[in-house]
This record gives structure tokens, sequence and C-alpha cells, in this order.
């Protein structure tokens, strides 16, 4: 045999039992500074199959714990193209504490480029948590991350984006759960200085054991810290959104003292509260002059739709004065989908 061929055979089982390492006894091993990038895998009743990837990466010096999670979306690409960027760049001899990083969380959400679901089994990972040993290829990916990752993090960023069809601007956004004042005032610092310009806060109105649905939500549920960052649209890589990512990151691990490399908070913070949703309830052609970040007026009609032949089947109008979040930006529509999100906005005195 070649030395070549012996090389690649070595290397391959290298890869190999790196890969068949398990979260636990990695993220436990005391070797700092250390990187290691492992697969878990899964398979279901169904005859479905899949894995996820996980970057666990220990700075040279012990700190908090601080998890992005990426790709839960896999038609959300800025979240993800940002995750591969920060895993290339973190410097683990200046990291204090250890990055966990799920840059694909739906791998075959992203392979497939399909939007919203995992198309195994047609369940959508953003609603999944906390999950199922024994489910479906999804519970099972959402239950993984609930008993794994989510117990050992100080910190959990959950970095999303629009998805093929949505318009969005950017924002970051954390749960004003007045239960766990602490964990909740950290979120806010993290939001308020992740260098985005508008912080968005939702009600937390969870019980102990209601289903958080949401990874992020998930993580406030099981008193942690945890928040979400919103950039990029329509299943595309904009460079700028991608930056703008990795700036927050990087601003959000300077305010918890793990990395020196922020550039501070936006000159001009915006808070968006009171969200309020408008849904579709026909199928049909969707129109609309408005995009994101519009300013609407109550009553204002913002968008309807046609049916195949152009006749008006439904019309919307905004509830409330305020903001678009994020809206359908293509003119496929169906019955529940989301037209667009409003928020009413206020500024930092």
């Amino acid at each position: 045999m070649s030395k070549i061929v012996l090389f690649v055979v070595f290397v391959f089982s290298v890869n190999l039992a790196a890969s068949q390492n398990s979260f636990e006894s990695v993220y436990k091993a005391n070797e700092r500074p250390h990187k290691e990038n492992i697969r878990i895998y899964f398979n279901d009743d169904g005859g479905n199959t899949g894995y996820l990837p996980i970057s666990i990466i220990k700075g040279k010096n012990e700190g908090p714990v601080f998890t992005v999670l990426a790709g839960v979306h896999g038609f959300e690409y800025p979240p993800i193209v940002a995750a591969q960027r920060l895993m290339e760049e973190i410097d683990m001899e200046e990291l204090r504490g250890t990055l966990v990083i799920v840059p694909v969380a739906n791998t075959a959400s992203f392979f497939t480029r399909t939007p919203f679901v995992n198309p195994q089994d047609q369940k959508n990972l953003n609603n999944a948590f906390p999950g199922k040993v024994d489910g479906s290829i999804t519970e099972q990916i959402a239950h993984y991350i609930s008993t794994n990752i989510i117990p050992v993090s100080d910190v959990l960023l959950d970095v999303h984006g629009g998805d093929a069809c949505e318009d969005l601007i950017p924002f970051v956004c954390f749960y004003n759960n007045e239960q766990r004042p602490e964990q909740t005032a950290l979120a806010k610092k993290l939001s308020e200085n992740s260098g985005f310009e508008l912080v968005v806060s939702y009600p937390y109105t969870l019980s102990d054991t209601d289903p958080a649905k949401y990874a992020f939500k998930q993580a406030v549920q099981d008193g942690k810290t945890a928040l979400s960052i919103e950039c990029g649209k329509l299943g595309n890589v904009q460079d700028d959104n991608v930056e703008l990512i990795l700036k927050g990151i990087h601003n959000m691990l300077a305010e918890m003292n793990m990395y020196d490399n922020g550039s501070g908070p936006h000159e001009r913070i915006i808070h968006g509260t009171d969200q309020t949703y408008i849904n579709s309830s026909v199928q049909g052609i969707f129109y609309s002059g408005y995009k994101a970040g519009d300013q609407v007026e109550k009553d204002a009609v913002v968008g309807y739709t046609t049916d195949e032949f152009g006749k008006v089947l439904e019309e919307y109008r905004a509830p409330k004065d305020g903001v678009i979040l994020y809206k359908l930006a293509t003119p496929p529509i169906n019955i529940d989908d989301t037209v667009m999100c409003i928020t009413s906005i206020t500024e930092n005195e």
C-alpha cells in the first residue's frame, strides 16, 4: 500500500473516530485550548437518518459557555455562513471559556433546499422543542439539543433570518421573562450591546410544563439566558447581513468578557414591542407594495390576495401603527400563512 493511500486511510480513521465521540465526552475533556468537530447521528422508525454537526471550541482559559445555534431552518443562509466564519476566525488562545457552535441544525432542510421543515418527516424543528428521544428525526434532534447542549450553556444564541419567501429587517430579540429577572436582564444587556439598531422583546407566558416549541424559548424555560438574532432574507446570502451577525456575536462575547473583538452598541438603539401578526385565511396569489422596515398606519391596506384569474379574495389591513418586522415577499400564499408581523417602536431615551 502506498504512503498516500496509508495517509488517506489514517486521516479517514481519525475523522471517523472524532465523529463517533459523544458530545459529553468532548465537552468534559480537560484539554485547553482545544477544538473538536463531531457529528451526532440519528435514525427513526420511519427509516429516516440524519446528523447534528457540533463544533466545541475551548479557549485557553476557563470561562462561560456560549452556544451559537444556526440553521434550525436550513434555507436561512446568512446565519449558517456566519457560523462557518466564526469557526474559522476564532482564536482559541484569546478565547476565555467555551464556544459550542451548531452550524447547521437542520441538515436535511439545508441540503434539499427545503424552507421551514425537515423534508424527511415534514416537521418544523423550530416548532419541535423539547422534542422526543424516540420520536421522528426532527423530534430526536430537538430532544438532543434540549438534553445535551442547552443544559451546559450559560448563554444560548439562536440565529435565524428570513426564509425563502420572507422579507425581514435585521433585529435581535429576547423574551421578557419576569420570573427570571437575572437571566432576562442579561439577555436584554447582550441584545442592547450587540450592535443591532433594533432590539425586540417578546412577552413570556409559558408555564414550566408547556412545550416551548422554539429553541431559544426552550433555553429560557430551562432557566438559561437566551436570545435570538434575525438577520438575512429571501433565501439568499447577503454579505452585509453575514457581517452584521458576526459583529453581533463578537459584541456579545465581548460583553461576556470571553473575547476582545467587540465594536460596541449601535449609536441609536430602538425597541420593538407588542408584535401583531396578520394571517391569511385563503390560498391564492399575494400582492403588496410594502417591504420590511416600512412604517404603516392603522387600517392601511398593506396587501391583498387574488385567485388565479385575478379576482380579489382577501384584503389585509394594518391592525395598528408600527413598523413591518417581516413579511411574505413572494406571490404564493396559503391558508394560515403569516402575511406580516408589525411591531410598535420606541427609541432609547
